[in-house]
């Protein structure tokens, strides 16, 4: 059968995948927008949010590339119509990560202070970083188990159910905020920054506890694990490895940018907290399509339709440009009222209005980046991934900062920093892209 590449199509697998993307981002600006609001060091408090959910966004994207791995062979799978070969696929590769992640709590929780302590975090606000990380980080298992779980769906063409569950996790998170930081006079007490972990916490297990329902009732998938290892788990581990060296690539950028800004003092650190976060749910709103691209490519290379494969990247383009343009013209329109919503304090305003028409600018070229990002995820392609952002990395990303933080643009340098490595990371994917299947169209 044909894989459909429509508008509608695309857009059906897109829009659920672009709500589902936006729930890991929503957690962390709901607590960035309600922790800057708090009566007592609310500055001390927000710049502690943004270091801990740099480090657990760091072991999340390193970890939880199982879910690229899982939907790239699944899919491919599917594309050959052999899905009853791949089914017991998913339950070991959630067993390997699960354990993984349990490892790294283990590992992390006693050696909290002195992690933070190498972000250059001290006295009130370190204080605070491991107060919050040592709550936060027990959702660290339940958040990879649902990205298995939603790598599983998207290789089966399904983002309809992780957006439901998303949803959920996103809406209870946002209430489970507003009730536990700031409290119930009378019933609960204000718990401050302990009261946005927990409900982060909370919010996490919950999501799991629905992926287990709707993946065991909605599908043919089961989480009973069965011996012998499947013949595609090499292939998947390989994966893996190289998304996770990788995702430690694209984490030292991060470490850089994060460490850098503490440094500079609170303000910064706060503005660069907000800025960061407003970005990052760009660049998951644009997930949508790169899932789509993930999902639909897979197909394609399993059923070796290469015309299709190279219309759909064309019709990604121009759906990522158009949406990088919009979310970018959306922060234009608002661009004084957006940092009020997190914070009140006038010096942290100052900071994150200098440099945020840079987070503006860089949107409609994420879009691009990110979409065939995800279409050479799809298509297995994970080594060149690899040594594409080791080499943005260390050539592109680590240099521009150094330079342009030897002159003092301090947050600015950052912000052109982040802007010559998404380029760096996006141009060379469209050009190989290109180079490897126009040639495939025409036999």
């Amino acid at each position: 059968m044909k894989t459909n590449i429509s508008f509608s199509h695309i857009n059906k697998l897109a829009i659920p995948a672009l709500i589902a993307g936006i729930a890991e981002p929503v957690l962390s600006i709901t607590d960035t927008a309600i922790i800057g609001n708090i009566n007592s060091n609310a500055t001390e408090s927000l710049a502690a949010v943004g270091i801990v959910g740099a480090f657990i966004s760091m072991l999340i994207w390193v970890f939880g590339q199982v879910r690229s791995a899982i939907s790239s062979i699944v899919s491919q799978y599917v594309g050959a119509n052999k899905l009853d070969e791949v089914k017991n696929l998913p339950a070991q590769a959630i067993t390997i990560v699960v354990l993984g992640s349990l490892l790294v709590l283990a590992i992390s929780f006693p050696f909290s202070e002195q992690i933070f302590q190498f972000y250059n975090a001290s006295g009130v606000i370190l204080e605070y970083c491991v107060t919050y990380f040592e709550i936060r980080i027990f959702g660290f298992p339940f958040a990879l188990f649902v990205f298995a779980i939603f790598g599983t769906f998207r290789g089966l063409q399904n983002t309809f159910y992780p957006m439901i569950i998303a949803i959920i996790g996103a809406s209870l998170n946002i209430v489970l905020d507003i009730i536990l930081v700031y409290g119930i006079e009378g019933f609960i007490p204000a718990m401050d920054i302990k009261g946005a972990a927990y409900a982060s916490v909370i919010a996490q297990i919950t999501m799991a506890v629905i992926s287990v329902i709707l993946l065991l009732k909605k599908t043919e998938i089961s989480l009973r694990i069965s011996f012998p290892f499947h013949p595609e788990i090499k292939r998947l581990l390989g994966m893996m490895g190289n998304l996770f060296i990788r995702t430690i690539a694209l984490n030292t950028a991060l470490y850089f940018a994060t460490s850098y800004a503490t440094s500079y003092g609170k303000e910064y650190i706060a503005a660069y907290t907000i800025s960061l976060n407003i970005w990052l749910l760009g660049a998951f709103m644009i997930d949508g399509y790169s899932s789509a691209g993930n999902i639909l490519s897979g197909k394609l290379l399993g059923a070796k339709d290469y015309k299709a494969l190279l219309e759909l990247s064309n019709k990604l383009f121009k759906y990522g440009l158009v949406t990088g343009f919009l979310m970018a013209l959306m922060g234009w329109l608002f661009y004084d009222s957006i940092g009020i919503i997190f914070t009140k304090e006038p010096e942290v305003l100052k900071q994150f209005y200098y440099i945020f028409w840079i987070v503006l600018l860089t949107q409609p070229i994420n879009a691009i980046t990110f979409i065939f990002d995800g279409m050479f995820k799809g298509m297995g392609e994970m080594k060149y991934l690899r040594n594409l952002l080791i080499l943005s990395t260390g050539l592109v990303f680590i240099p521009t900062l150094l330079l342009f933080d030897y002159f003092d643009f301090k947050l600015t340098a950052i912000w052109i920093a982040f802007t010559f490595w998404i380029l760096a990371r996006g141009l060379p994917l469209v050009f190989k892209f290109r180079a490897k299947f126009l040639p495939l169209t025409e036999k």
